[in-house]
């Protein structure tokens, strides 16, 4: 297995500087021995995964019931095509672990890959439809503010 250099913080509009100003988290890290170190709490760039593609999916949520780390998070995702999924969010990308919400199979050998956006384009057409959908909508709104 290898290491991706570029962190999957980087597919988000997260801004790991905005959690200082949270309430609680400077202390709770304080108190898990991660002051002062660059630790990720997989669960946060878990919700910030999720937050940026829902708009493209049926639902998709952080599981609840699989154990989230510092290194690892589990999301369930459900396609427009209603094809489910369980996710693996680690340092090394996302990758299928499971095909029902909450299940991980370990002899089950998929890619990884570096953002939720690559592995959603490889799992649903209509997935890259509706982005491609968003994505037009973006660009003629940007294009109705440059004319006014």
């Amino acid at each position: 297995m290898y290491q991706i250099k570029m962190p999957v913080r980087m597919e988000t509009d997260c801004n790991p500087m905005e959690l200082s100003g949270v309430s609680g988290f400077e202390e709770e890290a304080e108190l898990n021995g991660f002051e002062g170190t660059d630790m990720k709490d997989m669960r946060l760039e878990a919700e910030a995964v999720v937050n940026d593609v829902l708009f493209a999916v049926n639902t998709m949520f952080v599981s609840k019931t699989l154990r989230c780390a510092d290194d690892v998070a589990y999301i369930n995702v459900e396609t427009r095509e209603r094809n489910r999924y369980c996710l693996e969010l680690t340092e090394a990308g996302l990758r299928v672990v499971g095909y029902a919400f909450d299940q991980v199979d370990d002899h089950l050998q998929t890619p990884y890959h570096e953002t939720v956006y690559s592995l959603l384009d490889t799992l649903s057409p209509a997935y890259r439809e509706a982005f491609g959908n968003a994505l037009l909508q973006r660009l003629e709104a940007l294009k109705r503010e440059g004319q006014s």
